[in-house]
């Protein structure tokens, strides 16, 4: 199966995928109240030709902080949309690590009634936008 977030063989990027983290999120005071999860997939432009030549984690983003980066971000406040969620995450991550670009997935299960898995966004955001 091919993941959704199309990786170019053009760009070094690392990415995580299949995030989830409860969210208070949603339209309505009511909606927010219920801490429901959200479901996120995060890949960022990082040159990685330095760690794959020494091989040391010195040389590469700590894959575990950016995860805590984006978990504070998701549980730091309400959200009242899903394009306000992506675009915190990804000022947060422009200003913690020094990487090109981010995009994201970002899921919220269940949202509609209705007969459908999740409704979302894609966000693309370059260092410097």
């Amino acid at each position: 199966m091919k993941s959704e977030l199309d990786l170019s063989l053009d760009d070094d990027a690392i990415f995580i995928e299949g995030i989830e983290i409860p969210a208070s999120l949603g339209v309505t005071a009511e909606e927010r109240a219920m801490l429901r999860p959200v479901r996120i997939d995060l890949k960022v432009g990082y040159c990685l030709k330095a760690s794959g030549e020494s091989d040391d984690v010195e040389d590469t983003i700590d894959y575990g902080e950016l995860f805590r980066v984006l978990e504070e971000v998701v549980k730091g406040q309400d959200h009242r949309l899903v394009e306000a969620l992506g675009t915190r995450i990804s000022k947060a991550l422009f200003s913690q690590f020094e990487i090109d670009w981010v995009t994201l997935y970002v899921r919220k299960p269940n949202p509609l009634q209705g007969v459908l898995d999740y409704t979302g966004i894609r966000m693309t955001r370059h260092r410097g936008e």
